[in-house]
């Protein structure tokens, strides 16, 4: 003997589209080294002077509220002190040369691609620069993300289809939707990965290395929701209760 029921279904919804980045953030550091605390740390000033006018000939603006979305901003994070030290293969410890390091950590956020060339060729040219990374960012309010989280619910609406009729049911009405983690699952989320790109400028006395390569990386968003479905005319066996 069966009867048709109702049933509450409960699935998760995954999606996935491959986007161009909105903006790259140049992570660089500003080194010099100096015979004393002062002097290192005035002429890091003066390389973040140099640095800054020549990203400001390349139309860079310094980062602030106003300036978020500029084509090019750059700003300084920080200013560190620390005595140099060098390896004595005498004794295989790394002993004070006497010298203070004075290192600035400047990011450089870039919206214009097309001034990537420009940009990495002004940071190599710097002795003291070095560009430690590269990675690449798609904005919060980019349409892209839209598209994927329909594109999620539309995976869950499938899924709930594909359960419902593997009892001999229909979906009936939908109760819920909700990000990953909110209806009792996991804490997924929504999400963005993307490769990350390393260049560096050359050392002191080494060879003159090409500009770093800063090739836009594209971007990979996921959405991940939960959804929950009432279906009915579903089949139930009472052998089987």
């Amino acid at each position: 003997m069966s009867e048709a029921a109702s049933l509450l279904l409960s699935v998760r919804g995954e999606a996935r589209r491959v986007v161009a980045p909105d903006h790259a953030q140049v992570d660089v550091t500003i080194s010099v080294s100096r015979r004393s605390k002062p002097d290192a740390a005035r002429a890091a000033a003066e390389g973040l002077d140099g640095l800054t006018a020549d990203l400001a000939a390349l139309g860079a603006v310094a980062l602030e509220a106003g300036t978020s979305r500029h084509p090019l901003t750059w700003s300084a994070q920080s200013m560190t002190t620390y005595a140099e030290r060098a390896h004595d293969q005498s004794t295989g410890q790394y002993q004070p040369t006497g010298q203070v390091i004075a290192a600035v950590a400047v990011v450089v956020a870039v919206r214009a691609f097309e001034l990537l060339d420009a940009l990495g060729a002004a940071l190599t040219d710097r002795e003291s620069v070095t560009v430690q990374g590269v990675t690449w960012h798609v904005d919060w309010d980019n349409p892209a993300w839209q598209l994927v989280r329909a594109d999620a619910v539309q995976a869950a609406i499938g899924k709930g289809r594909d359960y419902a009729a593997a009892v001999g049911g229909t979906l009936r009405t939908v109760e819920h939707i909700a990000d990953a983690g909110l209806l009792g699952g996991d804490a997924s989320q929504f999400a963005f990965t993307g490769r990350r790109v390393v260049a560096r400028a050359a050392s002191r006395g080494g060879p003159e290395p090409d500009a770093p390569s800063l090739d836009p990386a594209p971007q990979e968003l996921a959405a991940v929701i939960e959804a929950r479905f009432t279906a009915d005319g579903v089949s139930v066996s009472s052998s089987s209760l």
